[in-house]
């Protein structure tokens, strides 16, 4: 298989670990609870693409839903790391759209199931091209989708119930973090179904960074 270069980057990309519910409108809007500690999942390396990419659409649901998140790209390795040296090992920053079959993610949900099938189809992982880490202000950034020029969300990394320094120093607690790590940090209230010929246009602090991809 071939390595996927980070947009905008040398980096290969390599684990993909992404929050659940860490703003707490989203959870609410789902009739989660708010968590107490950080909820972590995985999505596979062959769900990255481009957003070049048509986003494809799996015949097995009839229900997935966009999510637009803000994305770390760790730059060196690091275990154990303290919050204040957090963003030390943040190479870049890009945006990101967690694509769930929302319909089998719900399924598993109440088997008591991981998730990974609904979150982990081809191209349910576009990301934009990534940007030097020191231009963002991760305590205050606006992040928005539209679909079709309709917004459909719209947050502030400052509603993050973890910020970045805490997420990233909780899963070097428990993974040893490498260059090319990426980390989806969550994402606002307002994710909705999409349909086949929709256009979404993500984007970071109005135009600083954008992403926009077309369903097949």
């Amino acid at each position: 298989m071939s390595k996927f270069i980070l947009p905008g980057t040398t980096l290969s990309a390599n684990n993909v670990f992404c929050i659940g519910r860490n703003y707490a409108d989203h959870a609410k809007e789902l009739n989660n609870p708010v968590p107490s500690a950080p909820i972590v999942f995985l999505k596979p390396n062959s769900s990255l693409c481009t957003q070049d990419t048509p986003i494809v659409l799996p015949s097995v649901s009839s229900d997935v839903h966009h999510e637009v998140e803000l994305v770390l790209a760790i730059g060196k390795t690091g275990k154990n790391i303290k919050e204040e040296d957090a963003q030390d090992f943040i190479h870049s920053v890009g945006l990101g759209i967690d694509f769930t079959a929302r319909d089998i993610q719900q399924k598993a949900k109440e088997k008591g199931h991981p998730w990974s099938v609904a979150k982990g189809f081809d191209t349910f992982a576009p990301v934009s091209n990534f940007i030097p880490s020191q231009e963002i202000d991760f305590s205050n950034s606006d992040i928005q989708l539209s679909v079709n020029g309709s917004t459909r969300q719209s947050g502030n990394t400052s509603d993050m119930l973890f910020s970045i320094p805490k997420l990233i120093a909780y899963l070097s607690t428990i993974f040893t973090l490498n260059e090319g790590d990426l980390i989806f940090t969550g994402t606002p209230a307002g994710v909705a179904a999409i349909k086949s010929g929709d256009v979404l246009k993500a984007s970071l602090n109005d135009s600083q960074i954008t992403l926009d991809v077309q369903v097949s």
